[in-house]
């Protein structure tokens, strides 16, 4: 028999073992590209990408992310996805080729030790950040969310316990081609009984002090208005532009520098009275520790597709450590790490809000099958084993070739 390649044998204690694990890369065609119509000199190359001029970064022209499906001896099921975005291909081969092998038979019923080591492997060639890290996060979920097919028991439950039955929902992104249909469209969700709005200084080719002003006018007093200024601006034109935002109440202003600028984004904290929101590209506590201790926001943003179940829990615990809140963020999916997102937040204790990307959420809820929506300004949350939902047929159609 060739032992190099037999599997870890099943411990005595174990649940159950993970017999596979495959990968999909999904893209379901937009009428209109996220974050909106495009703008003049932005074009959709031969790839399917286009680079937004606002912030230079490139996005699909489809919603493009990467399902994982975790099978264990036992038959049940766990479903994950990470964040895929961009070249979502690097990120299966990094789990086909890397991580899957060394994941069977481990047991699901141990995800944090299994997180670890799967962590370890890469931790001579670059590790905190990027592709890798995302692949870990995809599994992550999905080893989760076996644990809880196995067991019965919701995520919230296998982390603690839920302390929120629902989750307040700020509407982010406003996606009209002009400022007169942004307004009207924030008036539409306050409407709805929406009481957070989030508007994309990367579109605001009218100026961004005049779409705040405008929007404060005609949403009310009453409602938290937030910015992503999409990492634009150097520390100091970043304090400027922030405390002119100010005077219309300005609930928290996120991502102003570039968020390799540690140094900068501190100085814009300790510079602003208003609150800096930041995290959605850090994928560790590594990176975040530095900033907490710098006191560098007031608000961190993790994203599950990029962090997973495990590192997003530590995060978050983190977070309260220094008295930071919580408020996460919710990219490109088909609404399973959005699930996994909800339910890992609904069992941390200071999170005043969830983002809620409408144009995503929204119609990729008819990929899921479970428990899961907004209504009235909150989440309506997922309910069930593990992370609550599954992908529905409708889903496998867009999945294309590698």
């Amino acid at each position: 028999m060739d032992t190099a390649t037999m599997t870890p044998p099943r411990a005595a204690h174990a649940i159950d073992a993970i017999r596979s694990v495959e990968t999909f890369i999904i893209s379901v065609p937009r009428d209109v590209p996220y974050l909106g119509p495009l703008k003049e000199g932005e074009f959709i190359n031969e790839k399917g990408y286009l680079v937004r001029r606002g912030n230079k970064s490139i996005y699909p022209s489809s919603d493009m992310t990467l399902v994982i499906k975790i099978t264990g001896e036992s038959g049940h099921v766990g479903w994950g996805e990470t964040y895929g975005i961009a070249a979502p291909q690097a990120t299966k081969a990094i789990i086909d080729e890397l991580l899957a092998p060394v994941m069977k038979g481990r047991d699901p019923g141990a995800p944090v030790p299994l997180h670890e080591d799967l962590y370890d492997l890469m931790r001579v060639r670059g590790f905190t950040t990027g592709y890798y890290v995302d692949a870990l996060a995809g599994v992550d979920i999905a080893v989760w969310d076996l644990f809880g097919r196995v067991t019965g028991l919701p995520l919230a439950t296998l982390l603690g316990g839920r302390r929120h039955e629902r989750l307040p929902a700020y509407v982010s992104g406003l996606p009209r081609a002009t400022l007169q249909e942004r307004c009207d469209l924030a008036v539409e969700w306050v409407g709805k009984g929406y009481r957070g709005i989030k508007f994309a200084a990367a579109v605001s080719e009218e100026g961004i002090v005049r779409e705040m002003a405008a929007l404060r006018e005609a949403v009310g007093p009453e409602i938290d208005l937030m910015v992503d200024l999409h990492w634009k601006f150097e520390a100091s034109e970043a304090i400027r532009l922030i405390r002119k935002l100010e005077p219309y109440d300005l609930y928290f202003a996120e991502a102003p520098v570039q968020p390799e600028d540690m140094e900068g984004q501190a100085r814009v904290a300790h510079a602003i009275g208003t609150v800096l929101a930041l995290g959605e590209e850090w994928r560790t506590t590594f990176e975040y520790r530095p900033r907490f201790e710098k006191r560098a926001m007031g608000v961190i943003q993790p994203e599950i597709g990029h962090t997973g179940i495990t590192e997003f829990m530590a995060i978050g615990r983190m977070a309260g450590a220094f008295h930071v809140k919580t408020i996460p963020h919710a990219s490109i999916s088909i609404g399973l790490f959005t699930a996994a997102s909800l339910c890992a937040t609904s069992a941390l204790q200071w999170v005043p809000y969830h983002e809620y990307q409408h144009s995503i959420f929204d119609r990729n809820l008819a990929f899921t099958n479970g428990v899961m929506g907004s209504a009235a300004g909150h989440y309506i949350l997922p309910e069930g084993p593990g992370i609550g939902v599954t992908p529905n047929d409708d889903l496998w159609k867009y999945v294309i070739a590698a």
